[in-house]
């Protein structure tokens, strides 16, 4: 489906993305004035100072608070698992599923020990998207609509949104949207994702090589990179980001398939994931290099590929208590200690 006969609904998305708003100067200034009366040493918190800030700019806050902080997974199937990119059947993205609301993955024990909401999406499992190497995941219509649907990620008043996905064969559908972003070899996107053999890897990197020659004249616009060689998930979690935005409601993006989904939003307009930050960086792929390439700086870095939002989670864990830090301290003040001006 080209744009003329779709009505250019990507349009509605750029007009969003031209609607985004900036952070609140006024909040972190308070931050920062309540900051210097903490009882410690200046800046001896680290990294925990800035994400305090961070959250109070993005909620426009100026004593920022996590109430409800949710972990979002979206869940969808890919057409290009018939190429055996993956070391697990398209069958186990349901079974996970299952087992989400079972309450038996890694991702509902980190969500309990740090006290966070879980929501899971099932984007048509049974309807994978197009094997990429021989059509286009998605056609337009679909793509903004599974990005409408993603947006609903930020309802019900979440002040604090981390992003996750589960789908076998995602991690060839997010080296295809680096390799078609970033361009050079698309061999150094390629990671062995669940854990295939050598002879997988192979297969992989050249569903990916054909996936980038069939698609290859319509990849200098990012939204036709999230169409053609995305998914569902993909497609979802980058309106959730947007709508984030929108709503001024802080994310922690996930690992190497999560941060496919803000790289599309970045190539579209640089400063698009000033709101986010990146929860760790994944053992997947070339995850450390794509996350210098969009300035994010991870805030944790355990050895961690397992996706389902388990990075962003624990990283969550670290954004609460910075917040707590901040608002629950007492200033010199109150708690009586002298500054060290008196």
């Amino acid at each position: 489906m080209g744009p003329s006969d779709s009505g250019m609904p990507f349009d509605d998305i750029r007009r969003l993305i031209a609607q985004m708003p900036g952070p609140d100067a006024v909040a972190v200034g308070a931050v920062r004035d309540r900051d210097a009366q903490l009882t410690k040493p200046p800046g001896s918190l680290g990294r925990l100072e800035d994400l305090a800030e961070w959250v109070a700019a993005w909620q426009g806050r100026s004593r920022p608070s996590i109430d409800r902080p949710t972990v979002c997974v979206f869940a969808a199937n890919h057409g290009v698992v018939a190429q055996g990119v993956s070391a697990f059947p398209q069958a186990v993205t349901r079974q996970m599923l299952e087992n989400f609301s079972a309450g038996g993955a890694a991702i509902n024990q980190i969500c309990a020990t740090f006290d966070i909401g879980f929501k899971v999406f099932d984007l048509a499992l049974d309807v994978p998207s197009g094997d990429i190497t021989q059509e286009p995941a998605l056609d337009e219509k679909m793509c903004v609509a599974t990005m409408a649907y993603g947006m609903e990620a930020v309802a019900g008043g979440v002040d604090l949104l981390g992003l996750g996905e589960m789908g076998i064969g995602n991690t060839t559908i997010a080296a295809a949207i680096y390799a078609a972003l970033y361009g050079g070899d698309a061999g150094r996107f390629v990671g062995r994702g669940t854990g295939v053999d050598d002879e997988g890897l192979r297969r992989k990197r050249s569903a990916v090589e054909r996936a980038l020659v069939l698609h290859a004249s319509h990849l200098g616009d990012p939204l036709e990179v999230l169409r053609r060689v995305g998914g569902r998930e993909i497609a979802a979690m980058a309106g959730a980001i947007l709508a984030a935005r929108l709503q001024r409601v802080p994310v922690v993006l996930d690992g190497y398939v999560v941060t496919a989904a803000a790289a599309v939003l970045h190539a579209l307009d640089p400063s698009a994931l000033d709101h986010c930050i990146a929860g760790h960086r994944s053992a997947e792929g070339a995850h450390g290099e794509v996350l210098e390439r969009l300035g994010l700086e991870p805030v944790l870095d355990l050895g961690m590929r397992l996706g389902e939002a388990s990075g962003a989670a624990m990283a969550m864990g670290v954004v609460r208590a910075a917040v707590a830090c901040h608002t629950g301290m007492a200033t010199f003040g109150q708690a009586g200690v002298s500054n060290k001006d008196g």
